[in-house]
């Protein structure tokens, strides 16, 4: 290998407690170990084909389960005020047939104002057939009532005026000019609106944006009496919103400058302080606004949501404003509207709620949204940057804390239950938000700072039976623990590693479940000596990694449970966790003494083609060579190391290099055994293990000279290796790769060191001319990266340069003739 990929080594692979610089003496240590720990794919997941609640792999059953799709209309919406709390009947009105502007003393409209009693909305909504939307539609909510006597007839613009008599002088609007006729409504509407969107002098605002005033006088006049505040800048709008007839086709033009009207309101509402609940008039506000959602516009019904998410309703009403959300935010190409609208904020607003419980199903459309626009990667990077992970792990933490113990909340059985149902519908859009927003690289540093590991793992132990919610997690943790950073964090949180086993025993047949927590094992043991450690140590925990081998590795009966390509995924990831695992000294020597664990491994050998399997076949001969480095007299690896050697046989032959690197790196620790290294003359394998020094892969060299190092030991081998060419290739290897990887140039010397122990070496003069330049530490070139050239120099002081000067003090005698056979 080369000097990089040994300092990749030191840096990642045999990380222990902390991200401290290793010394020299732990690199060079670690680099004469011939355990390795494996790498592979994170789990494949496809994305859904369409953006529902729930996905189409949901445990939850159809019909239990919140919808995706619904019908939402203005007659949804409950017209604020409407009915007093009591549930008493209201008072028939008195008949007035004139209609006044002005405030009552109670701050509210005269009575002529309000709308008519909700009874007779009823008779409105007659029909059948294809005419039934439109009629409900059209009269969903009850129009204000027609202008006075004195004002009907009066043209647009004098009607504007006559809102308040004796300012028309102080309107600042472009002229219109008065259409011949007013029957169309949008005409109309256009027009008076745009009376009450006022030119703005650029110049004269000092740099300010535009703003879009409503009504009459300035806007930013604090000391508006309130009465006349209404009059000029909300009651106009509203009256002829309430004047639009519906069912009539809406130009973009006409959306654009409603929703324009829509924000101008919200913004002079804001100045005035008159959101959330302060405005008395806010009930007339909310009817007008839900009549406007039978337009139809999406981009219009979002604004308009963000408008009634301000002004703070609650119950049923709040419900469908969310709902409105969720359904917008379905079709993807709607995406650019939340990226450009700013109903974020009023989204992010409603998940700080104190009392979720009480908004329960909202949250859940709330967050529904939230989760199918992080799909987009512009909208995930805008939530993180609004702290959306934060926002998200507080909402987790008080769903798990449950209600409040008040005695409406607890005083029926069946209400807890709902609400424990709701707050497991709404973590699962929750865990799903926060699954897709790991996909983005910065929000690894929110993720850390947050504690989120802590807490991902509290909701999965405390919602273990719920799978989706299982699914969820565990494709954070797979996603996540990719990062050295996260590894260490994850690693560190208590009782991860017990979860994990306890999940996999509990679903050992969710497959997409099972692949991920032992892809996340695995990525921990790779990187984390605690890791290791703790998975051993729990109780069962090995059994229940090879009952699950057992499981995958059976034989299918029909009907099949699992394709073969997801058996096989999972087998990949759990023989990876084996192999890391078994780095460990105490844990390898278990596993290697463990004859489940090895005949498992063998079958895999026995069963599979290199063909068909490759990766799996790679792992399985790298975990077998993990334990073949332990060699005690427990060892089932040593006790079966024929079979294991005529399995190895059989893969030197294959066309997969990964494979051969493999089965040689096995040949290295067996051959160690006497009738290994007899086995392996007798079949003609050092002629292949020789033809590996050809290479020019240092892995692949390195692996060939760990067998001719042992072969070599045996003084009646020296002289068919020397025979079949191994000097000269190996000289060759030498001055290849030696400044590169002075590791590599170590075994090549004790080789070479080997083949010369009764004397005889041909090419003695030229490995001696390459001796003399690299034990020269003046004469040779080093990396001008700090970090690299430590590495460099510690290998080539610690391991090279001892076997180096004595192979090359081998060559001298006293009157420093070299000898040359």
């Amino acid at each position: 290998m080369s000097l990089m990929e040994l300092q990749d080594k030191s840096e990642h692979v045999y990380i222990s407690t902390g991200l401290r610089r290793q010394t020299s003496a732990e690199i060079v240590s670690e680099a004469r170990r011939s355990l390795r720990t494996l790498a592979t794919r994170r789990p494949f997941t496809p994305q859904e084909k369409h953006r529902q609640l729930f996905g189409e792999s949901s445990s939850r059953a159809h019909d239990g389960r919140p919808p995706s799709a619904f019908s939402l209309y203005a007659q949804h919406f409950e017209a604020p005020d409407s009915r007093p709390g009591s549930g008493t009947r209201l008072s028939p009105l008195e008949h007035k047939p004139s209609l006044s502007v002005s405030l009552d003393e109670d701050g509210g409209v005269e009575d002529a104002t309000l709308p008519k009693p909700p009874a007779e909305r009823g008779n409105t909504r007659i029909g059948s057939g294809g005419s039934r939307a439109r009629l409900l539609r059209a009269a969903s909510i009850n129009r204000l009532p027609p202008m006075t006597p004195n004002t009907k007839n009066m043209s647009l613009e004098a009607r504007i005026g006559a809102d308040q008599p004796g300012d028309k002088e102080k309107l600042r609007c472009v002229d219109v000019v008065e259409h011949e006729t007013k029957s169309s409504s949008e005409t109309d509407l256009h027009i008076l609106i745009k009376h009450r969107i006022p030119q703005t002098d650029v110049s004269s605002e000092r740099g300010s944006k535009p703003e879009v005033k409503l009504g009459h006088g300035d806007t930013g006049d604090d000391n508006m009496d309130e009465s006349v505040f209404w009059n000029t800048k909300v009651f106009p709008v509203l009256q002829e919103f309430e004047s639009f007839a519906q069912g009539d086709a809406v130009s973009d033009e006409i959306v654009g400058e409603l929703c324009n009207a829509c924000s101008g309101l919200h913004n002079a509402l804001a100045e005035r302080g008159m959101l959330g609940r302060q405005c008395k008039k806010r009930s007339a506000i909310l009817r007008t606004l839900f009549r406007l959602i039978d337009v139809g516009s999406d981009r219009l019904n979002l604004t308009i949501a963000k408008l009634i998410l301000a002004l703070n309703v609650s119950g049923n009403n709040l419900l469908n404003i969310c709902k409105l959300v969720f359904k917008i935010s379905r079709n993807a190409s709607n995406d650019t509207l939340f990226l450009n609208g700013c109903i974020l904020d009023s989204l992010l607003s409603l998940l700080h709620c104190e009392d979720v419980w009480s908004k329960g199903e909202a949250v859940l459309y709330c967050v529904g949204s939230l989760k199918l626009i992080s799909g987009n990667t512009a909208l995930s990077r805008l939530l993180l940057s609004k702290g959306f992970i934060s926002v998200l792990l507080q909402l987790s933490k008080r769903l798990m804390h449950g209600p409040s113990t008040s005695a409406n909340v607890t005083s029926h059985k069946s209400e807890g239950e709902g609400q424990h149902i709701i707050a497991g519908h709404i973590l699962v859009q929750v865990t799903a938000v926060l699954r897709n927003i790991a996909d983005q690289s910065e929000s690894r540093p929110s993720f850390l700072s947050n504690k989120s590991f802590s807490t991902l793992c509290l909701i999965l132990e405390n919602h273990r039976s719920d799978i989706d919610i299982c699914i969820n997690v565990a494709r954070i943790f797979s996603k996540l623990s990719t990062y050295t950073e996260c590894c260490h964090a994850l690693a560190e949180t208590p009782r991860c590693c017990s979860l994990f086993l306890d999940l996999l025993g509990k679903y050992s047949r969710k497959q997409d479940l099972v692949v991920r927590l032992l892809f996340t094992l695995g990525n921990l043991t790779a990187k984390c000596t605690e890791a290791r450690e703790r998975v051993y140590e729990e109780e069962g925990g090995i059994d229940v990694l090879l009952d699950l081998f057992q499981v995958y590795q059976e034989t299918p009966s029909p009907p099949e449970q699992f394709h073969a390509s997801e058996r096989e995924d999972v087998l990949v990831k759990l023989i990876r966790l084996l192999a890391n695992l078994a780095i460990h000294p105490t844990v390898g020597t278990a596993l290697a003494a463990n004859t489940l664990c090895v005949q498992l491994l063998l079958e895999v050998l026995e069963c599979r083609c290199v063909q068909d399997s490759e990766e799996l076949l790679v792992n399985a001969v790298a975990t077998i060579n993990n334990l073949s480095f332990y060699q005690g007299m427990s060892s089932v690896v040593r006790a079966q190391h024929t079979h294991i050697s005529q399995l190895l046989l059989k893969l030197l032959l294959s066309s997969s290099m990964d494979v051969v690197l493999e089965a040689t790196r096995v040949f290295g620790n067996l051959s160690q055994i006497k009738d290994v290294r007899h086995f392996i003359m007798q079949h003609k394998v050092e002629q292949y293990v020789v033809t590996l020094l050809d290479s020019k892969t240092p892995d692949v060299c390195f692996s060939a000279c760990g067998v001719l190092i042992n072969l070599s030991a045996d003084p009646d081998n020296r002289a068919m290796l020397r025979a079949e060419g191994t000097v000269q290739k190996l000289i060759d290897c030498l001055r290849d790769f030696g400044p590169q990887d002075w590791h590599l140039a170590a075994v090549v010397c004790q080789t070479l060191w080997n083949c010369s122990l009764d004397g005889e070496l041909q090419h003695a003069e030229e490995l001696l001319e390459i001796l003399w330049l690299y034990t020269d530490r003046g004469a040779l070139q080093w990396p001008s990266d700090g970090g690299v050239r430590q590495v460099q120099e510690a290998c080539w002081e610690l391991l090279f340069l001892p076997v180096a000067e004595k192979l090359r003090q081998s060559f001298h005698i006293e009157d420093t003739t070299v000898i040359i056979p």
